[in-house]
C-alpha cells in the first residue's frame, strides 16, 4: 500500500490521482485495483444533473468510493466527523476517495457533468446513513 493510500485510509477521504498518458491522439487514464485503495466491485455514473440539484447527502457504513468528474465539474463536501472540507473536482484523472462513515454531498455541477464512481461493494440500501443528524451523533468529535 502506498503512502498516499495509507494517508487517505487514515483520514477516510482524500484526492486520488490515477495514471494518465497523453500524446497527439489525446489522453488515456487507467484505473486498476493495484492503483486504488480497494478492489472495485461496482461502477456507476451520474449525469443529466439539473441546475441547482445535489447528489449524495449520505455516508456509507462499510462501502468505499472514488468519484471522478469524467466530464465537467462539481464540488464535493466531505465530513469525516473530525473535519470538513470541500473539494472542486474537474479533472478526469483525479477523483475523491470517500471512505466508510464519511458524509458527502455533491453540488455545483457544471452543465454536461458526468461523474463516475468506483465502489468497493455491491449496492446495499441498508448500508447508507441518510440522516445528517444521525451521522453527527455517531461520528462527530
Amino acid at each position: 500500500m502506498s503512502d498516499l493510500h495509507r494517508k487517505i485510509r487514515e483520514n477516510r477521504y482524500g484526492l486520488v490521482k490515477i495514471p494518465s498518458f497523453s500524446d497527439s491522439r489525446g489522453s488515456l487514464s487507467i484505473s486498476e485495483s493495484q492503483n486504488l485503495p480497494f478492489e472495485i466491485k461496482r461502477v456507476f455514473w451520474i449525469y443529466e444533473i439539473g441546475e441547482g440539484k445535489t447528489r449524495g447527502g449520505h455516508a456509507h457504513s462499510t462501502c468505499q468510493e472514488i468519484v471522478f468528474a469524467i466530464s465537467g465539474s462539481f464540488d464535493i463536501f466531505i465530513d469525516n466527523g473530525k473535519e470538513q472540507q470541500t473539494f472542486h473536482i474537474d479533472k478526469p484523472d483525479t477523483g475523491i476517495y470517500i471512505g466508510a462513515n464519511v458524509w458527502c454531498e455533491l453540488s455545483n455541477f457544471s452543465e454536461g457533468t458526468v461523474c463516475v464512481a468506483l465502489a468497493s461493494e455491491p449496492y446495499n440500501s441498508k448500508g447508507y446513513i441518510n440522516d445528517k443528524d444521525e451521522f453527527n451523533k455517531v461520528f462527530s468529535k
